[in-house]
């Protein structure tokens, strides 16, 4: 198994009580459990790399990107949904009816925050330790180091929190040092100004990936990816106090920001480039195994299968698996939407690895179809996993991909494009490239790009869409797009349209019929007799005589109430959203008391 960074959990060696809620900035001074004083802490490089892991930690288990920041925060959106009817939990996330008593969103923006403040102790502590500029040149060299992970921590902790809640309280000193308990809400775009500035910083004290041993640790694409991340985020729409979708001032100076950074990663391919094949991306994820191309550029690090410091994927997501024999059990936590299914060419090799249409439910590992409404995601699938890992485990040990070299070969496009007004030749490659990948074998039906600026960002939109399935992207290109009430509406029209089989969609079947080849499925696909054979774009193709076959309902499926609140998908997705509300989640209840009026919430709320 590969070598896991964060997996020891060691926590920080600053101990602080934290008291109400860690947002607030409400602490009080004690004596350190760990017996270990500030200055003890950062007296040597060893100590302090222990402090930094500290930092890191506050990325992984259940209420960071082990689950409810990566699985449960991004959905609904016109790719996937939370599977089960509405509560005050993760589906309540999933719906839009966010209300101010769900822990689900309560107890990640306290983790966040544990982030920051551990961050801010670092960063405040580190360059103020002597070594940091009379220590040896390997002190010197891993301090700077050490300190550039600590302020690209903080800008990822603080970007997760912009995203989701807007204009947040932003510490950038640590809460000792604070002037009051309550530390006030601080324009997002200052703040976004303020991280770009230090992500500048990180990426010059950071190493490249291969300057490094192998881990989950942040090298100097990280901290360049991740600012153009955050540039086109500062550039792009977000819900305002007045209830509209504004768009950050001076965009272009923004965009430019992003252009700059990924030009920067593509010039430097033998730090980071596409892996040639899809599926082996994902493979490798589920396998431990290292990618030499280095495509997943930052990925969030799990192990020690607890929810402090490991992951869900794998057993909340995936397809749905109860086999505890050979894969264990889980999966089936969220359901990817017809109308993606339908998103893709039948020859996009990204399909069948983004989405997963079987089901194992029993001990014979003999895979089952699943119905159209029923599909599930495919990248942490835990029948990939290698070793297997039978038995209900809750943590499987998957990496979360956070950021993939796809993305800035994308961004860059779609920066060029904002910033001339039309596509270079060089935003063409970098768009095509992507989109040759995920057509392996027929490049020649990729189709022509546009090369007008409105065309060229659509196809923009449409590939991200296509690419970016199941990580926690879509939701948030389309809210700094301002495109997320459009896109759910298009959704729940096209969800329809496959349901009744007309327009675009008129091939789609009402049933298909398959049965199994082995383990693995078979379908009918008429005169097409190769075991290989899909029938997701014909009319139902009945075989004669049905004996051995299985009929299974596909759009058929969409004409009755779906398991979600019994209502049909299509009416039953992102049920509660309302336009200058939902783009942004509430200050939990807690938290609102905490500050006694003083916080304001977010509108709608």
């Amino acid at each position: 198994m590969k070598y896991k960074f964060n997996q020891s959990v060691i926590v920080a060696l600053i101990a602080l009580t934290v008291i109400g809620v860690v947002g607030c900035k409400k602490y009080t001074e004690v004596e350190p459990v760990s017996q270990y004083s500030i200055p003890q802490t950062f007296s040597d490089v060893s100590n302090a790399f222990s402090a930094l892991v500290g930092v890191y930690d506050e990325l992984q288990g259940d209420n960071g990107y082990g689950i409810r920041i990566s699985m449960y925060y991004p959905y609904d959106s016109d790719e996937g949904i939370v599977s089960g009817n509405i509560d005050n939990g993760r589906r309540g996330v999933g719906r839009y009816q966010l209300l101010l008593t769900n822990s689900e969103i309560a107890n990640p923006f306290r983790q966040l925050y544990r982030g920051v403040e551990k961050a801010n102790l670092c960063i405040e502590q580190i360059p103020a330790m002597p070594q940091y500029i009379n220590g040896t040149d390997a002190e010197k060299k891993e301090l700077k180091r050490l300190y550039g992970e600590a302020l690209t921590l903080r800008a990822q902790f603080l970007y997760e929190l912009i995203r989701n809640w807007g204009d947040v309280p932003a510490p950038m000193v640590p809460a000792y040092k604070q002037p009051s308990l309550f530390v006030p809400q601080a324009n997002r775009d200052s703040t976004y100004d303020k991280l770009l500035a230090d992500l500048a910083t990180a990426s010059d004290l950071l190493p490249w990936r291969t300057e490094v041993p192998r881990n989950e640790r942040i090298t100097k694409g990280v901290a360049k990816a991740l600012r153009a991340r955050i540039a086109l985020a500062r550039g792009g729409f977000s819900l305002r106090q007045n209830g509209q979708m504004v768009r950050g001032s001076d965009h272009i100076k923004y965009y430019t920001i992003a252009r700059d950074e990924c030009e920067i990663l593509m010039n430097n391919r033998t730090q980071h480039t596409l892996n040639p094949s899809y599926s082996d991306v994902w493979k490798k994820v589920t396998s431990f195994t290292y990618d030499p191309q280095g495509e997943i550029i930052f990925e969030i690090g799990a192990g020690g299968g607890n929810g402090n410091s490991d992951s869900r994927m794998g057993n909340y997501d995936g397809p749905n698996l109860n086999n505890a024999s050979r894969y264990g059990a889980g999966g089936g936590g969220i359901v990817m939407l017809p109308n993606y299914f339908y998103s893709f060419d039948s020859v996009d090799t990204r399909r069948d690895i983004t989405i997963t249409h079987y089901q194992v439910s029993n001990a014979t590992n003999i895979k089952s179809q699943r119905r159209l409404g029923e599909l599930n995601t495919g990248k942490y699938r835990r029948d990939w996993r290698v070793p297997l890992l039978p038995g209900t485990v809750l943590n499987v040990g998957y990496n979360w991909a956070m950021i993939r070299f796809a993305d800035v070969l994308l961004m860059y496009a779609e920066a060029v494009n904002e910033i001339n007004g039309s596509p270079t030749p060089q935003a063409i490659a970098a768009f095509e490239e992507v989109r040759k990948r995920a057509y392996a074998g027929n490049t020649g039906l990729i189709g022509t790009t546009p090369t007008d600026k409105t065309g060229f960002f659509n196809a923009i939109v449409n590939e991200r869409f296509l690419e970016f399935g199941h990580e926690g992207i879509r939701k948030y290109d389309l809210l700094r797009w301002n495109l997320l009430t459009t896109k759910i509406a298009e959704a729940r029209t096209k969800i329809q349209q496959i349901r009744d089989r007309t327009g675009a969609y008129t091939n789609v079947p009402q049933y298909i019929y398959m049965k199994n080849n082995g383990e693995e499925i078979q379908y009918f696909a008429g005169t097409n007799t190769a075991a290989t054979a899909q029938p997701f774009w014909r009319p139902t193709q009945i075989p004669s005589p049905t004996t051995g076959w299985t009929r299974i309902d596909w759009a058929q499926n969409l004409t009755t109430a779906s398991a979600i609140d019994s209502k049909p998908l299509w009416q039953g997705f992102a049920s509660f959203f309302v336009p200058g509300k939902s783009e942004l989640f509430p200050y939990d209840q807690v938290t609102l008391a905490s500050y006694q009026g003083a916080l304001k919430q977010n509108p709608g709320y």
